[in-house]
């Protein structure tokens, strides 16, 4: 119930306005947010690689309202990629297709994709397309596929919380298209989504070994200990090398556990999400992390 309600405050931007006047909202905000420029997202990257930790820059936005708002994305998108270049941080880049056009047009998200993966190519660098609610899953993966039969420098997201994502696995696998394995952040329909969080690990852990046991460098996403420990393990039991595969995690969660698994010897990669449209990313994580709706609750009235 408390994660339905602060997935839909996600859809109410008037909120936000509202939940600003208070100092904890903004303080835990910048918690999980590196800030709203470039230049604070590249300064929180390069403390990241200082613990030896690699880094996906996310401009946050979706579901742009017109052509116009894809192509500016897409020119701030591409200038992030410069300045990767140009600032020579270990980062690559992700990116939202509705935020590209998607919801506008699928020729359009694939069009304005395909120049953002064109230059991540000029600069040797890699675009990983975030997965969203289910009424996207399908056109996401259709245009990643198609970008990839161009370039191989761009990858996408399963979320082990579908039914669906097993087949959508396997047929990745036989085009050798880079994986991020999540669990999914968004409320989706008994129908075609676990609902109990036992089903939603099991399958991540299915799914993790599938990737692990194929010959494509993936990405296992979660903050979940067991989850990171039946990694490690199953790795260790199939003599799978830690530079096969690497481990994610959010800006702002979990960085003990980001530095511990960089100090064994695992490769880490954090998510540094930035930018104007932060507020819909912000309270996402909230739904996922009830210990932090619970702090923000007790400490809303001490203002």
């Amino acid at each position: 119930m408390l994660r339905a309600f602060f997935l839909f405050l996600a859809r109410q931007e008037g909120f936000k306005n509202f939940a600003l006047q208070f100092r904890i909202f903004r303080n835990t905000a910048s918690r999980f947010v590196a800030g709203e420029t470039l230049e604070e997202a590249i300064s929180a990257i390069r403390q990241v690689n200082q613990q030896s930790i690699s880094a996906t820059i996310d401009l946050l936005g979706e579901n742009t309202q017109t052509p116009e708002d894809a192509e500016s994305a897409c020119r701030d998108i591409m200038t992030a990629l410069d300045r990767i270049e140009a600032e020579r941080v270990d980062c690559n880049v992700s990116v939202k297709l509705t935020q590209l056009g998607l919801a506008l047009d699928t020729e359009l998200a694939f069009q304005t994709l395909s120049r953002i993966v064109e230059r991540a190519r000029q600069k040797g660098n890699f675009v990983r397309v975030d997965m969203e609610d289910s009424p996207y899953t399908q056109r996401t993966l259709d245009v990643v596929t198609r970008a990839h039969e161009r370039v191989d420098n761009v990858g996408t997201v399963i979320q082990s919380c579908l039914h669906r994502s097993q087949q959508d696995v396997i047929n990745l696998l036989q085009r050798k298209i880079k994986i991020r394995l999540v669990k999914g952040a968004y409320l989706e329909p008994e129908s075609i989504a676990f609902r109990k969080k036992k089903d939603t690990d099991e399958n991540f852990v299915k799914l993790m070994r599938m990737l692990l046991s194929s010959d494509t460098y993936h990405a296992i996403a979660t903050h979940d200990e067991a989850i990171i420990d039946a990694t490690k393990e199953y790795a260790r039991s199939q003599s799978i090398p830690k530079e096969h595969f690497e481990f994610q995690m959010l800006y702002g969660v979990r960085r003990d556990l980001q530095v511990r698994l960089a100090k064994e010897g695992y490769r880490v990669r954090t998510y540094v999400p930035y930018g104007l449209r932060w507020y819909p990313y912000y309270m996402r994580r909230l739904a996922e992390r009830p210990a932090n709706v619970w702090f923000i609750l007790r400490n809303f009235f001490k203002d």
